[in-house]
């Protein structure tokens, strides 16, 4: 177990440097707040970004790869195994394509763009800006929302702080473009903190900021708001990506600082337990800051006490070595067990993040076949909802929260608080690896075999229920390398009816009972 102890090297004047800093930021460790900030108390990028190199050099954790190595997964997480993503904003009021429309509308060559001139009009009447006012988020209801992620069987919940399209959902300070001061004038992030937090839920939150140097890129190509400085507060950089990703023009330093303090700020209004972060804080311009912010982060959780993590992906570059967070795997999943935790961050929509009319649902049934094939390989799963524009959870993404939340009711014991097997599992079904991936896959059937450990106990979770009533796990033959011990006991979880089985040199066999205890999979326990 890590030492939590206060850390005690760094000289006087840094420490005074920390206070004055801290003093700025306004009760950092506080939480957020609902009381009226004097306009003199509003931190800068400066002084924000001097608190976090003084935290970051105060240990035990160091702003360098070597240092940040140390960090390991904190236990709620690691048996948490489920949480809610949450993409929420401006760009749920067009709900036409996906939570990319923001840059999409500005692309000539999209559907975004034909459907935005003919719905709204040409972008230089009518431009992403135009939207705010419209999201007025009138039946936002955090206490709701929080409710019904307890009742889905999440442990954690991860709402996107700022998308892409640089319109934070919480009280930022350094712009007037945000939820808090425009279209909803609350706090989203921060009511939702304090709901799911009275849930007994883990908070952590989203970053995709780093996006923003180049969004809204396509706007400065033709006559459009996006040209008008006015509005550059929101639209701003508006930088070329392809100069930006082959570094001929990467992100500058202004910009940089700008992404530490929003960051910074974030993790000392809210707390976060989890910081999750989209791909291109691969660049290479973001690394300094990255590590300094990773420093900063790690040893406020030591501080306060709570374990903390980081969620970092892999395509689209380096970013952080593998112990130093936890890799995140977008819409995709791992062919094989992976010694080091991990998560898959996937939708309920196949075609969108955030809130589109005519939506393509996946099956629940899919979904938690996809979280026992993740926790099996020793993963958790971080699933996404879009909430309409009025602040109210479409009726078919609430009706899928609860039928998972009935069954992990019943096979909560198989998911929660365990541990990989020897072997992820067996059966004819593969995933594809990697990102992207996620509705590829054919239906995993009977003879998919997922395990899990806990306290002495095997579990065995087939992804179907078989048609002739009998499940046979080929793995658990007698003399199998992965069990070597003799099974005393086999019963299905939610039922209470005694198991008729048997085991020979070709697996372990069991006639199921009459009654399904549970829709989707089924999960043995196995104990010896």
């Amino acid at each position: 177990m890590r030492d939590t102890r206060m850390p005690t090297r760094g000289s006087a004047t840094a420490l005074l440097v920390l206070i004055i800093a801290a003093v700025l930021s306004f009760g950092a460790c506080s939480g957020p707040s609902s009381e009226p900030v004097a306009e003199d108390a509003v931190p800068t990028v400066e002084a924000t970004v001097q608190k976090a190199r003084t935290v970051a050099g105060q240990g035990p954790f160091a702003p360098d790869w070597v240092s940040l190595e140390d960090f390991e997964a904190p236990n709620w997480y690691v048996d948490g195994k489920f949480g809610i993503f949450i993409h929420w904003g401006a760009y749920s009021v067009p709900a036409f394509g996906n939570e990319w429309y923001p840059r999409n509308m500005y692309k000539s060559d999209t559907k975004e763009f034909a459907h935005h001139v003919e719905t709204w009009g040409p972008q230089n009447e009518f431009g992403y800006k135009d939207f705010i006012p419209m999201f007025e988020a009138e039946r936002y209801d955090p206490k709701a929302w929080a409710s019904l992620f307890k009742a889905s069987g999440a442990r954690y919940v991860v709402p996107v702080a700022e998308h892409h399209d640089g319109f934070p959902m919480y009280d930022c300070s350094f712009t007037e473009w945000s939820a808090a001061k425009m279209g909803p004038k609350r706090d989203v992030v921060g009511e939702l903190a304090t709901a799911v937090r009275a849930e007994g839920l883990v908070f952590g939150l989203s970053t995709h900021r780093a996006e923003h140097w180049w969004f809204f890129d396509q706007g400065m190509t033709f006559d459009s708001d996006v040209k008008d400085p006015r509005y550059a507060g929101l639209y701003g950089p508006a930088r070329s990506r392809e100069k930006a990703e082959d570094q001929s023009e990467p992100p500058d330093q202004e910009f940089l600082d700008d992404w530490l303090a929003r960051t910074v700020e974030l993790v000392d209004k809210y707390q976060p337990q989890l910081v999750w972060f989209d791909w291109w804080i691969a660049q290479p311009a973001f690394h300094p800051n990255l590590q300094t912010f990773a420093a900063f982060y790690y040893n406020r959780g030591v501080e306060w006490g709570k374990g903390v993590a980081i969620n970092y992906k892999k395509h689209g570059g380096e970013s952080f070595p593998d112990t130093a967070g936890v890799l995140d795997i977008e819409r995709g999943q791992l062919a094989d067990l992976r010694p080091i935790f991990w998560q898959t961050d996937t939708s309920v929509s196949k075609t969108s993040w955030g809130y589109v009319e005519n939506h393509q649902y996946k099956t629940v049934d899919s979904i938690v076949d996809d979280l026992v094939d993740i926790v099996s390989k020793n993963g958790s799963l971080l699933l996404n909802i879009g909430p309409k524009p009025d602040g109210t959870i479409p009726e078919p993404e609430e009706k899928m929260l609860r039928e998972i939340g009935a069954w992990l009711d019943v096979n909560g014991e198989a998911i929660y608080g365990t541990r990989p097997f020897a072997i992820f599992g067996e059966g004819p079904t593969s995933v594809v690896e990697g990102p992207f991936g996620d509705t590829k896959r054919e239906a995993f059937t009977a003879e998919d075999i997922r395990f899990t450990t806990r306290e002495g106990a095997l579990y065995a979770i087939a992804l179907a229920w078989p048609e002739n009533g009998r499940v046979s796990v080929r793995s658990l033959a007698t003399g199998a390398a992965h069990y070597e011990g003799e099974v005393g006991h086999v019963s299905l979880l939610g039922s209470e009816e005694a198991l008729q089985w048997s085991r020979d040199g070709d697996g372990l066999h069991v006639r199921l009972p009459a009654e399904r205890p549970s829709e989707h999979a089924l999960a043995l326990r196995i104990t010896g």
